[in-house]
């Protein structure tokens, strides 16, 4: 229970805490779609299975379902296809590419399809487990390589990170996917699809147990 309690202020703590129509109309359309049925439109076909166990490393299975249960994988894909811009694209595609080469050469895969959760889980924790300044100044480095794509320019970025910026954003992403999907909006958030009696200023504890609303 305790992990359902997290997950109901993560993403207040990310930012990720309105779900605009866009994020909403997304996430329905992957509710009607299988796994087994599913063909990326913006990864490869590699990538997609990567993803696919990336997701369930950041939110597993417990009480409650795992990320891919709740089609996170297929809600990242559509988000980074229809939403992201060019140069947002750019940079995931670079970056995914750098943290599944890492994967790869240290595991001795030839194909990022076939990596394990282990393998990858191998390289997503040290990218989200560095220091607070370390992470500020990764934050920083990415900003001026972005900005140096919009000159015109071709600048390098450091590997580390390069998989810094990509774990980083699939962590932001998986949550907010998550807490979009129905289930989660239903049955872990505070859910009340007919508005009742308008209240300014009350305590959250009494009003929804602690729950961050759903909608």
């Amino acid at each position: 229970m305790e992990r359902r309690k997290a997950l109901r202020n993560m993403g207040l703590a990310l930012g990720y805490t309105v779900a605009t129509p866009t994020l909403i109309s997304i996430m329905q359309s992957c509710q009607n779609e299988t796994v087994l049925e599913w063909t990326p439109d913006f990864f490869t076909k590699d990538e997609g299975a990567a993803l696919t166990k990336l997701v369930d490393i950041i939110i597993p299975k417990t009480d409650i379902p795992s990320a891919s249960e709740t089609q996170v994988h297929l809600f990242i894909d559509r988000f980074a296809n229809e939403v992201f811009d060019e140069r947002e694209q750019r940079f995931w595609k670079m970056s995914f590419a750098r943290f599944l080469e890492k994967a790869q050469t240290d595991s001795g895969e030839d194909n990022a399809g076939d990596l394990t959760a282990e393998n990858l889980e191998a390289v997503l924790g040290p990218a989200l487990k560095i220091p607070k300044e370390d992470q500020i100044k990764n934050f920083k480095a990415i900003q001026q390589y972005n900005e140096a794509i919009e000159e015109g320019k071709e600048p390098l970025l450091d590997d580390s990170i390069s998989r810094f910026g990509f774990a980083n954003n699939l962590r932001g992403l998986t949550i907010m996917g998550y807490k979009t999907s129905e289930y989660v909006g239903e049955e872990v958030l505070a859910y009340l699809p007919v508005p009742g009696v308008y209240i300014g200023c009350g305590d959250l504890q009494e009003l929804t147990g602690g729950k961050d609303w759903s909608i």
